[in-house]
């Protein structure tokens, strides 16, 4: 198979290996893996300003056109994302949930089985724990606009008060933003055990459905065939 080499350049090496450190442990914390090989392309792909892969293959292919115009930045802050099955209509009861504290089992309630949140926890340690899963909505790359951070958190819960949650981030130091909060940003974090373990369930709750942090897009039930007991 013919291989077709991409040229790779970056402004600066030491801002890539911060941004790639950062990454990594983003998707180790939100994926329980490391990224596989078309992952690290493009996470190499971002670190040195480019959208994602493609977009850096693509200004490759016109270099030799020496009047061809950089490619414009672009304003899409979501991760790439594999589309989302309904789960009401394709069970698995293989998916066990690993074991949580008594808090993390009752903050994951508060998710359904895209990720989103659908209810506000009612105590402040779980809400703690809720606000740990909308830090890994976030990338640690970019610097948000107050409407970016308000378009990210609608669509991951679903009752209508993004502006509480937004405020609720800041309040717990899961982000930061300047003072005329023109910027925002998500501060590095680690999370502790009984946090890592909420994000684990969440996780494998999830899988098959999704792995990523693009809002879901559900698709159309998929057809189950009738077992033995109906066709007897």
């Amino acid at each position: 198979m013919t291989r077709t080499v991409v040229p790779y350049a970056a402004p600066d090496l030491s801002a890539l290996a911060r941004s790639l450190e950062r990454a990594l442990a983003d998707h180790q914390i939100t994926h329980g893996r490391l990224p596989g090989h078309v992952e690290m392309m493009n996470l190499l792909a971002r670190g040195a300003g480019k959208r994602n892969l493609q977009a850096l293959q693509a200004e490759a292919a016109r270099l030799p056109a020496a009047e061809a115009a950089p490619p414009p930045v672009s304003s899409d802050f979501w991760f790439d994302a594999p589309e989302l099955l309904d789960p009401s209509t394709t069970p698995d009861p293989g998916l066990a949930t690993p074991r949580l504290s008594e808090r993390a089992a009752k903050t994951l309630k508060c998710f359904d089985f895209s990720g989103r949140l659908v209810r506000w926890p009612p105590k402040l340690s779980q809400q703690r724990l809720a606000m740990w899963v909308l830090w890994t909505r976030f990338d640690t790359r970019r610097v948000y606009t107050e409407a970016e951070v308000n378009q990210v958190l609608k669509a991951w819960h679903t009752w209508g008060d993004h502006a509480t949650l937004r405020r609720e981030l800041i309040n717990h130091q899961f982000m930061t933003r300047k003072s005329d909060c023109s910027e925002y940003r998500k501060m590095p974090q680690w999370p502790d055990d009984e946090a890592q373990g909420l994000l684990r369930a969440l996780r494998r709750r999830q899988a098959p459905y999704r792995l990523s942090n693009r809002p879901p897009r559900v698709l159309p039930p998929v057809a189950q065939p009738p077992s033995q007991a109906d066709a007897n």
